[in-house]
């Protein structure tokens, strides 16, 4: 009877322990299936995280090697022509997200290795071929004014009035050869290739005006007090420049308009103003004009356009090294007015007229009881303008003391070389006076043939003898 219960005991002890062995079981399955579960989600999570971080690396190594393309295709071709263009705009990144990032510093160190490159090139390949051209214009110049020489003399040699008008014809293209040779040549760098005495200022201008095809259309006035000259280190270099305002002034107005030159003095220096009636100017235009004018930034050949314009740049690069100034602006008249400012000290003196008279072709100052001569031919077609009046009764002679020049000028006054010697107003203004009118240019022709027949005429009744044939006026005897 006791054997049952305690087999009945010892089996709910057994099944107690099997349910209880298996709730142990069962709840470690649980517990690795949780941690399974978790170890899973984490690995998804990396997973993904993975994924995303491919995908961003390769977005963004795709951005990168886009931005490299324009780089190559956009960014450096634009800096290339906006080195010779300024006015030509570099676009920047085409990603923001690189702004600041080191792939924009690299980048940019790029852009600026290939600027400063290009920039070094091409100043090496300029010098090179300023180089080449200062030898080249040089050379030429010296043949120009050889040959200039050989037309002068040939001028004085035949007197048949045909041959002198073919010789003048020439050596007028000669000297239109020479003034763009000259000006090609001071654009880089070479000297202007003459060297002169000290020369009165309206002498200076008239010379200038010579060099110019419609010169006859140029008006000067002067209005100078002083006989004021150009010493003589600055006489050519100022030529040049007024030579090229002036070229500027009748190339961009009608040929039936008038360009005037008036020449001003004031304390501290004199100024050649000449004024056109042309076209005129833009602003933009201007303010590339006073760039080159100012002579202040270094000149490359390419910035010249093509064809080559060197007029400004010339006489920018003589202001820069003489030290005299030149200004340009629209003028009143609708054109454009340009002024060349000449410092009395250094580069202005005064001459005495006594010892060195100023020469009958340069247009005399317009003093108070002295006409005025203006420079300028007449056009085709006009009359010749009457004489001047008689000058007013001359006061009273003043005494010497009064016309001598100071010792020392006084600041602001221009030097003084000389000492003038006392002329009355009455023997200076029958001297102005006694002056011609000016001519037109067929009048100065048929003058000048006149006068070479008169001295072929002359020589031939000096020469003649009975038992000789007459010589053939195609050419004077050389000694």
């Amino acid at each position: 009877m006791t054997s049952i219960p305690e087999a009945l005991l010892w089996c709910l002890s057994a099944g107690t322990a099997a349910a209880v062995v298996l709730a142990a079981l069962s709840l470690r399955a649980r517990g690795q299936r949780a941690g399974l579960r978790t170890r899973l989600s984490a690995a998804e999570e990396q997973n993904s995280a993975t994924l995303h971080s491919n995908t961003e690396l390769s977005a963004r190594l795709r951005a990168t090697e886009a931005e490299i393309r324009h780089l190559a295709g956009t960014r450096l071709p634009d800096l290339t022509l906006a080195l010779a263009h300024p006015h030509v705009p570099v676009p920047g990144l085409k990603d923001a997200r690189f702004a600041g990032t080191e792939t924009d510093h690299a980048l940019s160190g790029v852009l600026e290795q290939v600027s400063d490159a290009i920039t070094k090139e091409r100043s090496r390949v300029d010098a090179a071929a300023q180089s080449t051209l200062r030898g080249a214009t040089t050379t030429i110049q010296a043949l120009l004014y050889q040959l200039q020489t050989a037309l002068q003399e040939m001028q004085h040699r035949y007197d048949d009035p045909g041959v002198a008008q073919d010789l003048l014809n020439a050596d007028f293209l000669n000297e239109q050869a020479l003034r763009r040779i000259q000006a090609t040549g001071v654009v880089c760098g070479a000297w202007p290739g003459l060297t002169r005495e000290d020369s009165y200022l309206a002498e200076l201008v008239v010379g200038a005006t010579s060099r110019l095809r419609g010169y006859e259309r140029v008006q000067v006035s002067n209005q100078l007090r002083d006989p004021v000259a150009v010493v003589a280190r600055a006489v050519e270099p100022i030529a040049i420049v007024v030579t090229e305002l002036l070229a500027n002034a009748l190339h961009h107005s009608h040929r039936e308009l008038p360009v005037t030159i008036t020449l001003q003095q004031g304390n501290r220096g004199a100024s050649v103003i000449v004024d056109d009636y042309g076209v005129g100017m833009h602003d933009d235009e201007i303010k590339a004009a006073m760039e080159l004018l100012s002579g202040d930034d270094s000149l490359l050949l390419t910035q010249l356009g093509d064809p080559p314009r060197s007029g400004f740049a010339a006489a920018g690069q003589l202001v820069r090294q003489y030290g005299f100034g030149v200004h340009v602006e629209p003028s009143p008249y609708g054109g454009v007015r340009a002024v060349v400012y000449i410092p009395g000290d250094p580069l202005l003196t005064v001459l005495d007229e006594s010892t060195q008279p100023m020469s009958v072709m340069a247009p005399l100052p317009h003093r108070s009881g002295m006409p005025e001569r203006s420079h300028s031919a007449l056009p085709t077609g006009a009359t010749t303008p009457p004489p001047p009046a008689a000058a007013p009764a001359a006061p009273a002679a003043p005494s010497a003391a009064s016309h001598e020049a100071p010792a020392q000028p006084a600041e602001g006054e221009l030097p003084r070389r000389r000492r003038r010697k006392p002329v009355s107003e009455l023997d200076e203004s029958a001297g102005r006076t006694d002056s011609l009118p000016p001519r037109s240019p067929e009048e100065t022709g048929s003058r000048w043939a006149a006068l070479q027949r008169g001295t072929e005429s002359g020589r031939a009744a000096a020469q003649s003898d009975p038992s000789e044939p007459p010589r053939s006026p195609e050419g004077n005897a050389q000694s």
